[in-house]
């Protein structure tokens, strides 16, 4: 997921490079300017209680924003990410940022700041009132809002600075130019962080092919918690009978063990752009250790994505699979097979639904040829690389 703070003084062109990161990057756009002024117009509670203070050039409270803020979050679960224009303007602002953020599991990847000196921003200002027909385009509210500006919202550069994710664009060159430095910036942003993919879909979906080609695809690492369990007992024979009988038998392996194998694989894992997640995480503690792993390494969920095929036609797939040399343990009887799509319903569709609520889970439909269905999950996948 890819959030940006886009930063400026009133006139400083945040609109018009809005539309450019959200157009480029595919992000939902949330601006407290407009959300506000819909408020307004719609003559909601929140609106009323908005509406003189916008008029006066003053800051809306906190506590309005913050609702606003949140239910627009809340009702877009399938973005690739979140720009926020004109929030955080001030100290607290930032902190209750972080705070959205971490309930959304991700982070603030970068602050832009356009900047802009003020006599250039009243002149900019000024020119637009002649066409916006907004009450508060004066110069009297313009001059105001610039002074609260400077006296609230510049200190927010020093809290994003420390963190080390301020970067400063020069709002005196072309439009053209400072898109062209902030997608220098984004571009630069994106490469630094991992890409990280959750593959769901009930035994058979195709999901462990399809994560696969994937990874080889897009340069990321497939994590099979299925191989490397496999792995493990291969190499070594003395591990406990029990965890064999629960691997060949398609049950789950206690967490503890699978833990520190995809520990292992994380660190071990040097220069990748990301991982592939293929059978893990398969219940809900599963999916709050998952979450917790990867905030370690300073990473999070960037999609989650599930194959879905009919259930008759699954059944017909693992039946198949039986007599091939693709045969897994856990394929050996129908009663097994039965198991393993009742254990996925029963422990792994909550964990499918929570992140649904959380992040927006992206459904593939599993039926064709194994190239149509990589089609579309590939399609997928490049919106998080902005492959357009």
């Amino acid at each position: 997921m890819l959030n940006i703070a886009l930063f400026g003084p009133p006139g400083a062109g945040k609109g018009t490079q809005s539309e450019f990161l959200v157009r480029e990057f595919n992000l939902c756009y949330i601006s407290t300017g407009d959300l506000l002024r819909t408020e307004i117009h719609n003559q909601t509670k929140l609106g009323l209680e908005a509406q003189d203070i916008i008029a006066a050039g003053g800051l809306v409270s906190d506590e309005i924003i913050v609702q606003i803020i949140e239910k627009t979050i809340t009702d877009h679960p399938e973005a690739n990410g979140f720009l926020f224009d004109g929030f955080p303007r001030t100290y607290i602002q930032s902190y209750i940022l972080e705070g959205l953020m971490i309930k959304l599991n991700t982070a603030l990847n970068c602050l832009i700041s356009i900047e802009l000196e003020e006599e250039q921003a009243v002149k900019r200002l000024l020119e637009r009132a002649k066409t916006s027909g907004r009450s508060d385009d004066n110069e009297v509210v313009i001059r105001n809002r610039l002074k609260e500006y400077q006296e609230k919202t510049l200190p927010v550069l020093d809290f994003y600075k420390e963190k080390g994710i301020y970067h400063r664009v020069d709002g005196l060159q072309s439009i053209e130019q400072v898109s062209k430095d902030i997608n220098v910036i984004v571009q630069q942003e994106l490469r630094k962080h991992l890409v990280n993919i959750v593959m769901f879909g009930y035994p058979g979906s195709g999901r462990g092919s399809q994560g696969q080609a994937l990874a080889k695809k897009f340069g990321l690492e497939y994590v099979s918690t299925g191989a490397m369990l496999e792995e493990e007992i291969k190499n070594n024979p003395e591990m406990d009978q029990e965890i064999r009988q629960l691997y060949e038998s398609g049950q789950l392996v206690s967490d503890e063990i699978v833990v520190q194998l995809i520990e292992k694989k994380l660190e071990n894992s040097k220069g990748v752009k990301g991982f592939i997640f293929k059978g893990f995480p398969r219940t809900l503690v599963q999916s709050y250790i998952l979450d917790g792993m990867l905030k370690k390494h300073g990473s999070f969920i960037s999609k989650v994505i599930e194959i879905e095929v009919p259930t008759l036609e699954l059944i017909k797939r693992l039946d198949q699979r039986r007599s091939t040399d693709s045969c897994m343990p856990y394929d050996s009887t129908t009663e097994r097979i039965v198991q393993r799509l009742s254990d996925h319903e029963k422990k792994t569709v909550p964990v499918i639904e929570k992140y649904n609520q959380l992040h927006g889970v992206v459904k593939i439909n599993g039926m064709g040829s194994f190239e149509q269905v990589f089609e579309r999950t590939s399609t997928a996948v490049e919106k998080i690389f902005n492959i357009q």
